[in-house]
């Protein structure tokens, strides 16, 4: 599911939609966690140690893809 979040209040304030919500457990309400990266922000369930965890492992995730493709043996390991 992609969808955008249509605004922020001019107090901050934004709400998920209430897919994102039921999904994660949190209809009555609930802790999520928000690590900025600059252009954009990852929004997870869960604490912001939850969201760092989940990024770091995205990460790995795509670092590892990035390495296995490449094609030259003598520049994969560097």
């Amino acid at each position: 599911m992609q969808q955008a979040l249509r605004w922020v209040s001019h107090r901050g304030q934004t709400c998920l939609p209430a897919e994102l919500r039921h999904r994660w457990g949190i209809d009555d309400g609930g802790e999520i966690g928000i690590i900025d990266l600059g252009d954009a922000a990852l929004i997870v369930p869960g604490s912001v140690d939850v969201a760092r965890r989940e990024l770091h492992e995205v990460l790995r995730w795509r670092y590892e893809r990035a390495v296995a493709s490449i094609a030259d043996p003598d520049l994969a390991d560097q």
